[in-house]
């Protein structure tokens, strides 16, 4: 046995230690338990050593008339969308989940200072509850020529449909003169610049009016007719080039049909990579039968992400899926946040959406999906990548602590809320 592998069943092995406690808090009262394990997981991260996270590289392919570019770190990623403002000489449009003021978060906002001041029209969105750590001062430093959204948190009108007001703007998008598109799992911070693995997707040509009208979509729900941003047509109808972008608040989710109906024609193969795995049933199924019909299908997961929580929700279906011949891969190197999959080396997908119930299903979020055997065979070179940073989970975890199990049972009930 590798020593990478028994390094990682080690953890799981002190995990386990506290499956006890977890399993007779949960059983009887689930907000404690959520409680209880965010306080464990901010002790648990006080003890993790902060690792710089691998850099494939950052891969290159042409689809139709839309040049594209995957980023695997955040450093070369922030380097050129930054460039990227520098150089916009009529819009940007922005909307990101989280964003720090740290010292990358000021960057972008000097950034987007120094090209409001020559004039360039802007957009920008950010959420509000993602937020509430960093002071509003920090966001008041934006000119007040540029025009600034801020998702709100509790401000919203729950009463005129809970599913349409509640969804968090889990998109992170960047677009520059119509023309320039970046969007991926990338949030705004030095955190994410070193010491996590994402992957984020720049496309140059047509390609970056899909993401234009998303932002467009978003900002124009929460202002009135005379602060909207204009609609402009499409350069060219790209077929192999699509976005596909979730709108609480017209019900519309229409990533997880994507993942479905990719999942439904694999043939070959399906390589998954999310931070967060805690599938429907329908989607966890049409995993296991593509599986049980030949097809390699492997997700990879982080060990440890940065939500304790997720992780214990995620391993409770590492049994079955071990069981279906689904391959589970735990990514080791560092926090991977990546929002991928690619199919048959045909169909590929980089976005914002986890799989879990919260972005299939209640959050605004954006994934490009791409059909071009070029561009998942670069997709393809990054999952192999990734995979030597990871140890695969064998029968051996079939075998885990009782208690273990008992814990992972009593969060079943907690799924369809993460």
């Amino acid at each position: 046995m590798s020593a990478l592998r028994i390094s990682a069943l080690r953890r799981f092995g002190r995990l386990g230690r506290i499956a006890p406690w977890a399993a007779a808090g949960l059983v009887g009262a689930v907000p404690a338990t959520i409680a209880a394990s965010m306080a464990i997981d901010l002790v648990q991260q006080r003890g993790r050593k902060s690792r710089a996270a691998p850099r494939p590289g950052t891969f290159s392919s042409k689809v139709e008339q839309s040049e594209l570019n995957i980023y695997t770190d955040g450093a070369t990623l922030y380097e050129d969308m930054l460039e990227a403002i520098g150089s916009a000489q009529e819009s940007i449009l922005m909307e990101t989940f989280i964003w720090k003021n740290d010292e990358m978060g000021q960057r972008f906002i000097d950034a987007f200072n120094a090209a409001s001041a020559r004039g360039v029209e802007i957009h920008l969105i950010y959420d509000g509850f993602a937020n509430l750590a960093t002071p509003i001062s920090f966001y008041h430093q934006l000119s007040e020529r540029i025009h600034v959204l801020r998702l709100p948190t509790i401000a919203r009108r729950f009463w005129r449909g809970p599913l349409r007001h509640s969804g968090f703007n889990h998109s992170k998008i960047l677009v520059i003169d119509d023309d320039v598109a970046f969007v991926g799992g990338f949030n705004i911070g030095s955190l994410y610049a070193s010491h996590w693995r994402d992957t984020h997707l720049r496309s140059v040509g047509p390609g970056a009016w899909g993401l234009r009208q998303t932002i467009a979509q978003v900002w124009n729900e929460f202002h009135d007719s005379d602060e909207q941003i204009s609609w402009v047509p499409p350069a060219a109808w790209e077929s192999q080039l699509r976005v596909s972008a979730n709108l609480p608040i017209h019900l519309v989710y229409p990533i997880r049909n994507m993942y479905l109906n990719a999942f439904a024609r694999a043939r070959k193969r399906i390589w998954l990579t999310t931070p967060y795995f805690i599938p429907d049933q329908q989607l966890l199924r049409s995993l296991i039968e593509a599986a049980e019909r030949g097809v390699d299908v492997q997700v990879m997961v982080p060990q440890e992400s940065n939500h304790i929580l997720g992780d214990w929700l995620s391993r409770g279906f590492f049994e079955q899926m071990i069981n279906s011949k689904v391959t589970v891969l735990l990514y080791t190197a560092s926090m991977i946040h990546s929002k991928v999959a690619t199919v048959d080396g045909e169909w590929s997908t980089v976005g914002t959406a986890n799989i879990d119930r919260l972005s299939l299903s209640y959050n605004y979020e954006t994934n490009v999906e791409v059909i071009d055997r070029s561009f998942a065979g670069e997709m393809e070179k990054v999952f192999e990548s990734d995979s030597t940073h990871c140890v695969e989970l064998g029968s051996g975890w079939l075998n885990r602590h009782r208690l273990t199990k008992l814990a992972e049972r009593a969060l079943v009930p907690m799924r369809p809320w993460l």
